[in-house]
């Protein structure tokens, strides 16, 4: 990314903090398969700071919207502190292959890490997994698809594309847990809306929206989504 079309993804900045429009398909950090990643182009979100922001969490490489990151290292710390305590509040938008039954529900399902040989690792529900827990609402449908907000109440990797496919409505572009393997479709994956206090005790709480990318669009219209639709 130029230094432009980085600055031009802030959606929020204030002396402690940044939350950036992260785009779909780029790693938040460096990786056995990420030399490209987005902690190469901050430089220009220092705003003439001593230093760049830092990542205060990460999203999936073909997740985008809200990223939060911390301008100082103070702001890394509380940040690291309010996630840690579940005050940030996340919520997510995805458009999913068919529909769940009924318009809302929590996916109380635990998630385990497991290897294969030769295939990577991957995360499956299991008893002897961590405690995951998604709410979710659907906000419309159509063409055999199904536009979704999630709000997970834990973090775990992978937590919405698992619970997903576990409640029968497993992600548009989902290579790895929906229904074709060989897809060329983009995750439909977006981190709508990051909430939490502000760090500065005189300021209002933080909430921030994320609009929909490009390749989110089409498929969002199909089920019932308009550009002048109200944030939730």
């Amino acid at each position: 990314m130029t230094p432009d079309e980085i600055l031009s993804r802030v959606l929020y900045k204030d002396q402690d903090v940044i939350v950036l429009d992260k785009p779909a398909g780029l790693a938040v950090h460096a990786g056995p398969n990420s030399p490209d990643h987005l902690e190469l182009y901050l430089g220009p979100l220092a705003f003439g700071w001593a230093e760049a922001p830092k990542l205060a969490h990460r999203l999936d490489r073909d997740t985008s919207g809200c990223l939060i990151l911390g301008r100082h290292a103070k702001s890394i710390k509380r940040l690291g502190r309010m996630f840690e305590h579940h005050r940030v509040e996340k919520l997510y938008w995805s458009v999913c292959h068919g529909s769940p039954e009924g318009d809302s529900g929590t996916v109380d399902a635990p998630l385990l890490k497991v290897s294969g040989r030769g295939q990577g690792w991957r995360i499956k529900v299991d008893p002897a997994g961590q405690s995951s827990i998604t709410d979710w609402s659907v906000l419309g449908r159509g063409g055999g698809l199904s536009w979704i907000e999630w709000r997970p109440r834990t973090g775990r990797t992978h937590q919405i594309r698992i619970h997903a496919q576990h409640l029968g409505c497993p992600l548009l572009g989902d290579a790895y847990y929906g229904p074709d393997p060989e897809t060329m479709t983009r995750l439909h994956l977006l981190a709508r809306e990051v909430s939490f206090p502000a760090l500065s005790p005189s300021k209002d709480p933080v909430r921030v929206t994320a609009p929909p990318p490009g390749h989110m669009v089409e498929a969002l219209r199909v089920c019932g989504w308009r550009e002048d639709t109200r944030p939730s």
